[in-house]
């Protein structure tokens, strides 16, 4: 997909950011996860550059990059903004809420999207989950809602 594209697509769906065009993410998924390649592509249609790397061991990717436990999903995403910052992305969160990432750079290490829950960005199932975006340090177990979703 070409960056004029990605671009055409993130403004349809609304979410566009300069930014977005600029950031790629390095995700790192298991080679036999679907909704982990459907987040990606949800990414993708929001501007993002997305490069996969498959891993058979999650949990010691999850460890390595520093994404606390109870915050876990099935993938787990670095995104480094335009200063050199690098936050992390658990699990299934929205492209709108990762350009806010960027667009505001707070002073967090990452978003998460703790498990898998429907209707979720790649997790279209049909069924509508409530769940939450949360902001998270590494060294914290607290953590904050950034955004309630449906």
């Amino acid at each position: 997909m070409t960056r004029l594209s990605r671009a055409l697509g993130a403004v349809l769906m609304g979410v566009f950011s300069p930014l977005a065009l600029a950031a790629g993410l390095d995700m790192h998924k298991d080679s036999h996860c679907g909704c982990c390649s459907a987040w990606a592509e949800h990414m993708r249609e929001a501007g993002f550059e997305v490069r996969l790397h498959d891993s058979p061991d999650m949990a010691s990717v999850k460890q390595r990059l520093g994404v606390p436990q109870a915050l876990a999903s099935c993938h787990t995403a670095t995104l480094t903004n335009e200063d050199g910052r690098r936050y992390l992305i658990e699990g299934h969160v929205p492209a709108e809420q990762v350009a806010w990432l960027l667009e505001a750079s707070p002073d967090i290490d990452g978003l998460a999207v703790p498990g898998m829950p429907h209707g979720s960005p790649g997790m279209e199932t049909g069924r509508l989950d409530d769940y939450a975006v949360l902001g998270f340090t590494a060294d914290d177990a607290r953590a904050m809602v950034v955004a309630r979703y449906p």
